[in-house]
C-alpha cells in the first residue's frame, strides 16, 4: 500500500503529478549493495596483496579494527554475521591475523585507471548558541520542516533503493521543497532547534552534517543530520573562486570564513550560491562521537565518510595519504560509517578528524591526495559499484 505521510514520503500518485528538479540522498541505514561475481568493465576493485599497502598494518591497527567492531550491530546480513561474530573474541594483538585470513585487499581505480583521489577532512564543531532566539543568536537551526514531503523513488523503480526526492504540495502538485535562499527569506514551518550567533556557523554546521552547540551554562546540546531539503549541494568555495574572490589552491574552511568575516554585506550572496539546505535532530547526550550514516558514533581518526555505491557502508578499508599539517602520512585500516553530500566518485573520502577547534583545523586544511583498499570477505563477490 502506498500512502502519503507529511515530511517523511509521498505516493507514487502525486509523483506523477508533480515536477521534481532535485535529488538528494542523505545517510540511510546500512545495507549491501547488490552483488556481482565480475568486476566493473573498468575494474574498480584491483586485486592486490597486503604487501603493496603502504605501511601495513599502518597506524594503531587495534584502534582501527575496535572502530570497525562499532558498526557489527548493524551488519545484519552474511558474510558480515559470521565475521562480526568472530571478532567479538578477537584480541587486539591478533586484530592482523585475523584481517588477513578472512580478507582480501583491492585497491580503487578511478574509470581514467588512475589510483589516486582527493582525501577531504571533516569535523564536529562546537557553536555557542542559545535555546531561544536573542540579540546575541538569531540564526536557527532547524529540524525538518512539517511541509516537506519525501519521495521514495524505489516506488516506481526498484533498481532506485535509496534514491528520494523532496517537495511541497501546491494546489495537488508537488514542486521542489524552498532552497536555501527561500528557508532564510520565508517563516518555514519547522521547529527550531537552537539559535546561533552567525550565519557561517549555521552553514558549516550544515555542511559538516552533526555538531555542538556550547549554551550559556556550559551546557551542550548535540545536534545530528536529519534529513535535507532536496536541492544539490554547492560548495561555497567554488562561488568564491568563480566570483574571483579566492584562487582554487586557498580554497578551505579558514578562508571561506575569513572572506565573510571580511565581507558581511556579501554573506547572504554567498550562502545563497548552495541551494541546498540540511535539517537536523537532538542527540542525547555523551561524549562520543557524532552519530554517521550508519547511525553508530564516529571516531575520531578512524571513520571515514565515502560513496557507499563504490564502498558499502560498515566495510573496511585501507587509506593512505598525508596530513595537512605537514605531520607525515596516514596509513591505516579505517571504517566506512558515514557519507556526504560532496563524497561522490570511487578514489574519495572524507577523513573523520574528532570534535571541537583542533579537529577543524585541520579538517578545513585537508585537501590531500590518496588511495584506497576496500578491505573485503575472502570467497564472496566483490560488491556492484554503480
Amino acid at each position: 500500500m502506498i500512502d502519503i505521510r507529511s515530511s517523511r514520503s509521498l505516493s507514487l500518485a502525486a509523483l506523477a503529478a508533480g515536477l521534481f528538479t532535485a535529488c538528494a540522498t542523505p545517510p540511510s541505514p546500512p545495507s549491501l549493495p547488490k552483488q556481482t561475481a565480475s568486476q566493473p568493465a573498468h575494474a574498480v576493485y584491483q586485486s592486490s596483496t597486503w604487501q603493496k599497502l603502504p605501511n601495513w598494518p599502518g597506524d594503531d591497527l587495534s584502534a582501527s579494527f575496535a572502530a570497525w567492531q562499532k558498526s557489527c550491530p548493524k551488519l545484519k546480513q552474511e558474510p558480515w554475521l559470521k565475521l562480526c561474530s568472530e571478532a567479538k573474541n578477537i584480541p587486539a594483538h591478533s586484530a592482523q591475523q585475523f584481517i588477513e585470513s578472512r580478507f582480501s585487499p583491492y585497491q580503487l581505480t578511478n574509470a581514467d585507471g588512475s589510483q589516486t583521489g582527493l582525501i577531504t577532512g571533516y569535523y564536529e564543531p562546537v557553536y555557542p548558541g542559545s535555546l531561544q532566539k536573542t540579540t546575541l543568536a538569531p540564526y536557527p537551526v532547524y529540524a525538518p520542516p512539517k511541509d516537506m514531503i519525501t519521495v521514495e523513488l524505489a516506488e516506481l523503480y526498484p533498481e532506485l533503493k535509496g534514491k528520494r526526492v523532496r517537495g511541497r504540495v501546491i494546489a495537488n502538485k508537488l514542486v521542489p521543497y524552498f532552497n536555501r535562499a527561500d528557508i532564510v527569506k520565508n517563516n518555514i514551518d519547522a521547529p527550531v532547534l537552537a539559535w546561533l550567533e552567525s550565519p557561517m556557523d549555521v552553514q558549516f554546521l550544515q555542511i559538516q552534517g552533526s555538531g555542538r552547540v556550547r549554551l550559556a551554562d556550559g551546557k551542550q546540546l548535540r545536534l545530528g543530520y536529519a534529513d535535507q531539503n532536496g536541492h544539490p549541494y554547492k560548495p561555497v568555495g567554488r562561488w568564491l573562486v568563480e566570483q574571483g574572490k579566492l584562487k582554487a589552491a586557498d580554497v578551505s574552511m579558514q578562508t571561506i570564513r575569513s572572506w565573510a568575516d571580511a565581507n558581511p554585506a556579501q554573506i547572504e550572496t554567498l550562502l545563497d550560491s548552495n541551494p541546498s539546505y540540511v535539517f537536523f535532530r537532538t542527540l542525547p547526550p555523551s561524549n562520543d562521537g557524532p552519530v554517521g550514516a550508519q547511525n553508530i558514533p564516529l571516531t575520531a581518526g578512524f571513520s571515514i565518510a565515502v560513496d557507499k555505491k563504490m564502498i558499502p557502508l560498515g566495510s573496511m578499508a585501507f587509506i593512505a595519504t598525508d596530513r595537512p599539517d605537514n605531520g607525515g602520512g596516514i596509513h591505516r585500516l579505517v571504517a566506512a560509517q558515514d557519507t556526504g553530500g560532496a563524497i561522490h566518485g570511487t578514489v574519495r573520502a572524507d577523513f573523520f578528524w574528532g570534535t571541537g577547534d583542533a579537529a577543524g583545523e585541520l579538517a578545513g586544511k585537508m585537501k590531500q591526495s590518496g588511495q584506497l583498499w576496500l578491505l573485503w570477505p575472502n570467497h564472496h563477490p566483490l560488491p556492484a559499484a554503480n
